[in-house]
């Protein structure tokens, strides 16, 4: 019987052939948490009375959701992951280093690999083609110790994207499309595997965009066939030699198949207060927005930051309006600089963010007041999720995002 891309990848780890539904102990590459978590899982693995990590070079403790600290308790949080790494030598992702999901690609995670991170945009690292998932602190805890850890095989999604967008359109409209289409349970702890001629065209930023948002319909992972271009992202990162790829079979088993045409989506937009509230940009034009807000694990990339700076150039935002553009990385905020994007936001009245996760999940750098609307590239708009219950929250791509900063108000062009 012919085998998914998931139960390929967990099958070379679990060292036996494993199909959907089965529960299995599996092998543990990379281990990660950040300051939100990392606290409670150095306590967990504490309890398990271990005195050393499995593989400290390969377990990664990231200070992203409050970096810079905005206050006193969660300092002390910053300290108790300082001092774990010191202690048993794991790897310490400062202060404006990034985002964990994003610093995961960049440094630290291979194809056919098995991550797994406190956090539930963890799957962002499934785009290198690699079983990337979230789990809670205590689960990420025993996988630190033991380099193991157990789960149940997912069943898989085919997502089959054909078709080539529109000018404009890009990965993140139709990963909000296919949630709307879906629902934001739609696939819980299934495995969304991404294929067509359409994703095979697409950037490594792109992909990461789709993977990120893959719990976003409640799915386990978001994966994709390791490539050239997976090959070649590698090469430039210096892991070249870590190259692999896995494919499925031809007569691997799916749940379901779900086809779409590129060409017919639209920009898209998740309304508040769920990411499955979906409209189009062009139903929205009499929201008017009080913050825009460009960045997250989403869409905090290079290729991110050139959309928008493309946009800007030569324009103002809009009175009324405060935008913040974040850079997921200090790699991405480099480049940034070096090829003078940075001078465009700041001409254009934009706020530039350090790297991290800024706003996103409300700690800081963003806060909304009670009633302001903000329009944002992340990837979840909960309620209360920039920091306040009476708050309204919109994602949508960088592209829409710059053309309604200009604007005031939720548009799809200038």
């Amino acid at each position: 019987m012919g085998q998914t891309l998931v139960e390929k990848i967990i099958s070379s780890h679990a060292g036996k052939q494993v199909k959907a539904g089965e529960l299995v102990i599996t092998n543990v590459d990379v281990c990660a948490v950040q300051d939100g978590t990392g606290p409670l899982t150095v306590q967990e693995f504490k309890k398990l009375g271990k005195d050393k990590l499995n593989n400290p070079k390969r377990t990664i403790l990231f200070i992203d959701h409050a970096s810079p600290s905005p206050k006193k308790e969660l300092s002390n949080m910053h300290t108790t992951l300082r001092e774990f790494a010191k202690e048993y030598g794991a790897v310490l992702s400062e202060v404006g280093s990034g985002v964990c999901h994003q610093r995961l690609v960049e440094n630290f995670v291979n194809p056919c690999e098995i991550l797994v991170g406190a956090d539930s945009h963890t799957c962002t690292s499934g785009a290198l083609g690699a079983f990337a998932t979230g789990m809670g602190s205590t689960d990420v805890a025993v996988a630190m110790a033991l380099g193991k850890t157990w789960l149940k095989v997912p069943q898989t999604f085919k997502i089959v994207v054909n078709g080539k967008f529109r000018p404009g359109i890009c990965s993140k409209d139709l990963m909000l499309h296919l949630i709307g289409m879906i629902g934001a349970d739609g696939a819980t702890y299934k495995s969304l595997e991404f294929t067509g001629e359409t994703i095979d065209n697409m950037s490594m930023a792109e992909r990461f965009t789709l993977a990120n948002m893959a719990v976003e319909a409640g799915a386990k992972c978001g994966l994709f066939i390791a490539d050239e271009k997976t090959h070649k992202y590698l090469e430039e990162r210096g892991r070249g030699d870590k190259f692999k790829s896995i494919k499925p079979d031809e007569d691997a088993i799916y749940e379901r198949i779900i086809e779409i045409d590129a060409s017919e989506i639209d920009y898209t937009v998740s309304c508040p207060h769920t990411v499955d509230n979906t409209k189009l940009a062009k139903d929205l034009h009499d929201v008017k927005v009080d913050q825009v807000y460009v960045g997250t694990c989403t869409n905090g990339r290079i290729e991110d930051m050139r959309t928008v700076a493309k946009i800007l150039k030569g324009r103002k935002v809009h009175e009324g309006v405060r935008m913040l553009i974040c850079p997921a990385s200090r790699e991405i905020y480099k480049q940034a600089l070096k090829e003078g994007l940075l001078d465009i936001f700041i001409d254009a009245n934009a706020v530039i963010l350090p790297p991290g996760c800024g706003p996103c999940v409300g700690i800081h750098a963003g806060i909304l007041a009670d009633g302001e609307v903000c329009l944002t590239t992340q990837n979840r708009n909960f309620q209360g999720r920039l920091g306040n219950t009476k708050g309204f929250i919109y994602l949508s791509s960088p592209y829409v995002a710059a053309c309604s900063a200009i604007k005031g108000y939720i548009c799809e062009t200038l």
